[in-house]
């Protein structure tokens, strides 16, 4: 087996005109100078559910500050069964992969950690209107505006 190299690691993002390397538990991409890195453990998942959030039709954005000094942006995708198979799941995280790529270099807030739950909307909605969302997303988020998260009461019992 040929031994692999960083330059043969790919990133989420993708994009040829990026820097990639590889580290011990996830990989960064370098955007238009920017680090942006992909978050890969359940712990930074569920403490950026503890961050802001801002809910758009089409996903869900939470941004939590790690506030450990480091200023590279984080970002994490989820997509829930509920939204559909794994081929339509899959097809949502591409679609926001591709809008983190494109917006978070310019809007996002660093040293944070941003995660995008994708919701049932998402799949149809156009680009443009999901690009447009995000970016008021991030605005709402840099302003300091939080949707209140949903109450942490007693779930139902599954069926």
């Amino acid at each position: 087996m040929p031994d692999v190299g960083p330059a043969d690691v790919r990133t989420s993002f993708g994009a040829a005109d990026m820097q990639v390397t590889a580290g011990a538990a996830d990989m960064s991409a370098s955007i238009d100078g920017v680090d942006i890195r992909t978050l890969t453990l359940r712990r930074d998942f569920l403490a950026a559910n503890a961050g802001k959030r801002a809910p758009m039709p089409g996903f869900v954005l939470l941004v939590h500050d790690r506030k450990d000094g480091d200023p590279a942006i984080r970002v994490g995708f989820t997509v829930t069964k509920k939204i559909g198979n794994a081929v339509v799941r899959n097809r949502m995280k591409r679609r926001l992969r591709a809008l983190a790529r494109e917006l978070l270099p310019e809007g996002g807030i660093r040293g944070a950690d941003h995660v995008l739950i994708g919701r049932d909307g998402g799949i149809e909605r156009d680009h443009a209107l999901l690009k447009a969302e995000f970016g008021k997303a991030l605005g709402k988020i840099a302003r300091g505006e939080d949707s209140p998260s949903r109450p942490r009461g007693p779930r139902k019992p599954r069926r």
